[in-house]
């Protein structure tokens, strides 16, 4: 037990590029290793805090990094009160608005204020958000597919107890998304659920032209066909009726998941915990979710989502794509296609002689 909160002491983020068990080609454009912004939150107490930023491209990191060592006098000598930071920057830049690289840097810090708050009291972050621990269905997450290629990785997903697998796809013709949707289905079984992402690379008629030729295929939800602002375009894809719309990934805070709602643009939820606010702005995405009775799947950062995952009402899947692991002491692990939260707190301890032997 703890009878005020820890106060910061000091906040360090180091940048690496980490490689991936499977890199990841996507019809926009291809993520050959992840780029990762490390950040500690030391206390004076001498509790420290870690999560990470999913940078998406290198370019990123220098800009990001220095995001974080300009908002530290922000925080510095005030208490770790995760809730209580977020409102303070909410204010410091309402002119400004969170949105982007900023936005980013919030919620990473964010996320590392709630592992301290975890490692303080020797706790899961799920406890202290009033859930527990427990087994988190997960779906196993591709990239583009080259079947020949992909066909044994496809077989080990089902050997590790995945009922769910996502696959990119829109790199080619229509043709080529039939014959790949097609030959994955066939693979998995009818069993299995199945999901495709376009990645944003349509417009709402040629998705729609081309999910006519999909459905058949039974599928679960399609992902962002068309770019993430088109809210209007992805509504179209939705009325449509052909395959359940799953979005989100890039709504930035809870203001956006609401104006997707509104405009009626999606059947799913995906926020992203790094762009919705942290753990934090889950929790209100969360309750809009419940609201508008949207299921609710997590995007990438998969050791924090198994935190909030257990305490969204209307969760469905968590997305496993590891980004961190080849830097973590001890990387998540998927049991019969589920992953359970570690404490305390996150659960993430750095690899440091691999945190320097990939940093950038």
């Amino acid at each position: 037990m703890i009878e005020h909160h820890p106060v910061i002491r000091s906040i360090t983020a180091r940048a690496v590029v980490a490689p991936l068990s499977r890199p990841l080609r996507t019809a926009s454009g291809e993520i050959p290793a992840a780029p990762l912004l490390l950040i500690d939150i030391a206390t004076k107490e001498g509790v420290t805090g870690r999560a990470y930023l999913f940078a998406y491209t290198r370019v990123t990191l220098r800009a990001l990094r220095a995001l974080i060592d300009d908002l530290s006098p922000l925080l510095i000598g005030k208490p770790a009160a995760p809730q209580d930071r977020a409102r303070d920057m909410e204010n410091t830049f309402r002119l400004l608005g969170r949105q982007g690289l900023l936005g980013m840097a919030l919620a990473g810090i964010d996320m590392a204020l709630w592992d301290v708050l975890g490692r303080a009291l020797d706790a899961p972050v799920v406890n202290l958000l009033g859930g527990t621990a427990r087994p988190v269905p997960a779906y196993d997450s591709f990239g583009l597919i080259d079947l020949k290629a992909d066909a044994p990785r496809l077989e080990q997903s089902l050997k590790q107890g995945f009922k769910a697998i996502k696959i990119k796809i829109g790199g080619g013709e229509l043709s080529d998304d039939v014959r790949v949707v097609r030959d994955v289905r066939k693979l998995i079984g009818e069993n299995i659920s199945l999901m495709v992402d376009y990645n944003q690379s349509l417009t709402a008629p040629e998705a729609i032209r081309r999910l006519q030729q999909l459905k058949a295929y039974d599928l679960t939800w399609v992902e962002e066909p068309v770019p993430a602002e088109d809210l209007v375009g992805h509504a179209a894809v939705k009325a449509s009726g052909l395959v359940a719309v799953q979005t989100g990934e890039n709504w930035w805070f809870a203001e956006d998941m609401s104006k997707a709602i509104a405009a009626r643009a999606c059947d799913h939820a995906m926020p992203d915990i790094m762009k919705i606010g942290g753990v934090t702005g889950w929790l209100g995405a969360a309750a809009l979710a419940k609201t508008a009775s949207l299921p609710v799947s997590s995007h990438i950062f998969v050791e924090a989502s198994a935190h909030v995952m257990p305490v969204t009402p209307t969760a469905l899947y968590l997305e496993y794509l590891d980004a961190a692991g080849a830097i973590l002491k001890e990387p998540p692990q998927i049991v019969d296609g589920t992953l359970t939260a570690r404490g305390p707190g996150l659960g993430m301890e750095w690899d440091e002689a691999r945190v320097t032997k990939y940093a950038a």
